[in-house]
Formats: C-alpha cells, sequence, structure tokens
C-alpha cells in the first residue's frame, strides 16, 4: 500500500495576493478556484506533481469556532506562527533568487543546516513559513 500527501492546507488572508505568490512567483498551476459568498479556496501545485496539492483557504471560517478563537488564529496567522509547509527543489539558490526579487519576505537565506539539509525560508502573502529544501 502507498499512502501519498495529497492535499496540505494553508490559510490565505488574500486571494489575490495568494495567487500572485503561488502562481506568478512559484510558478505553481492553479487547479481549482472555488468562490462561496465572499471567500475563496484555490487549489494550487506544481505542474509536474498533479497528485500534490496546497489548498489556500479562508482562515478561520470554520463554524464551530467562536469570534475570539477566530482572532486568535488571524492574530497567529499575521505572526507567520500558524502555519507551514517545506517545498524542496534541485536548484534551492536559483529559486530563492527569484523569490528575493519578485519581493518575497525573506525569512533565511540558503545555508548548510547542522542536520544535514540546504535550505532557505519564506513567507507567502498571508504570513506562512515557507522552507524550501536543496534535492
Amino acid at each position: 500500500m502507498d499512502i501519498t500527501i495529497h492535499y496540505a492546507f494553508l490559510p490565505h488572508t488574500d486571494a489575490d495576493a495568494a495567487l500572485g505568490f503561488y502562481r506568478d512567483i512559484l510558478g505553481f498551476e492553479v487547479r481549482k478556484d472555488v468562490g462561496y459568498e465572499n471567500m475563496r479556496w484555490i487549489t494550487v501545485g506544481p505542474a509536474n506533481q498533479p497528485g500534490t496539492s496546497i489548498v489556500l483557504h479562508p482562515p478561520a471560517v470554520d463554524p464551530g469556532i467562536t469570534d475570539e478563537e477566530r482572532n486568535t488564529v488571524l492574530e497567529l496567522i499575521a505572526k507567520g506562527a500558524y502555519a507551514a509547509v517545506t517545498l524542496a527543489t534541485d536548484d534551492l539558490d536559483g529559486l530563492f533568487e527569484r523569490l528575493e526579487g519578485a519581493g518575497a519576505d525573506v525569512v533565511q537565506e540558503p545555508i548548510d543546516q547542522d542536520y544535514g539539509v540546504r535550505d532557505c525560508a519564506f513567507r507567502d502573502p498571508a504570513g506562512n513559513l515557507l522552507r524550501v529544501n536543496q534535492l
């Protein structure tokens, strides 16, 4: 039996800004863009990996949470302490230059970590942490 990661979910606070980052800067394809009332769920992913996607969703819209909980989630997102995902590439320095050149929020330049990984880190427009590993 194989188990794969099919979807990961990251909140967005501005759908158009999220599209600008994931589609226009990272180069992900948009697989779905679903609207409901004034909210959007956008599914993106690498063009060569149709089985792996990130769903960018409006944060804290679950009907079971209180306004106080919703505010806490939004505060954590704003601090960049709510969600993260790690990507990987065979050209870490090239991707770093592209993201930095496009004005992405750099958290860490490419470095060799003590634990054996070369990586860098950014925040997306919502504040989600994106680490990128060198393959």
